[in-house]
């Protein structure tokens, strides 16, 4: 599964979601829903938030068990890695319980044990401890300051584009180099 940044709509919007949510939160067979946060059902206020973010983002949460990390909005399937990004403090289900993940990294964030996926997202080996992360993406150690950025650029050299073909090709003397991306100096060759 891949993970899902929920982004902002228009606030116009916001007043149909809210009419929608309140009218589709009454309590029938057909609205019976089985959702639980951090290993808990939601409650009926948990369920209005939930109906009201279902409304705002026009995506139905299929029934299930699912992880919320409050402080940073992080949300997955139970026993998975990070699925989704929602806003934070929304207290889905109580305190996330360390095992939300299933674990195995001993790379905890914010009392959850990461899962290998979450690990292999962040791009670097495992590195064994308690962190922190905010909705920001700053993070830190579990009690100390913020030590970076999730989205800044990594500190130390950035890697340097390299030589595809180092003749002259019409575009002067070295030739046309591509980045790790693919991106390319040879505009010429641009619509051709």
């Amino acid at each position: 599964m891949a993970l899902v940044i929920l982004a902002a709509r228009p606030a116009r919007a916001q007043v149909e979601d809210t009419a929608f949510a309140a009218n589709h939160t009454q309590s029938s067979p057909v609205a019976a829903r089985n959702v639980t946060f951090n290993g808990r059902a939601l409650t009926a206020d948990q369920m209005k938030r939930l109906a009201l973010l279902e409304a705002y983002f026009g995506q139905r949460l299929p029934n299930g068990k699912y992880w919320y990390d409050n402080r940073s909005g992080v949300m997955g399937i139970w026993g998975g890695p990070a699925a989704a990004i929602l806003p934070p403090g929304l207290g889905l289900g109580g305190p996330m319980p360390a095992n939300a993940s299933g674990g195995g990294t001993r790379m905890f964030v914010n009392g959850r044990e990461l899962h290998p996926i979450d690990v292999a997202r962040l791009g670097g080996p495992s590195v064994p401890g308690r962190f922190w992360l905010d909705a920001n993406g700053n993070y830190g150690i579990e009690g100390g300051p913020m030590l970076g950025n999730l989205g800044a650029p990594a500190p130390g050299p950035q890697p340097r584009p390299h030589c595809v073909y180092c003749g002259e090709i019409g575009n002067g003397p070295g030739g046309i180099v591509v980045n790790e991306s693919g991106a390319s100096t040879d505009h010429a060759s641009v619509g051709r």
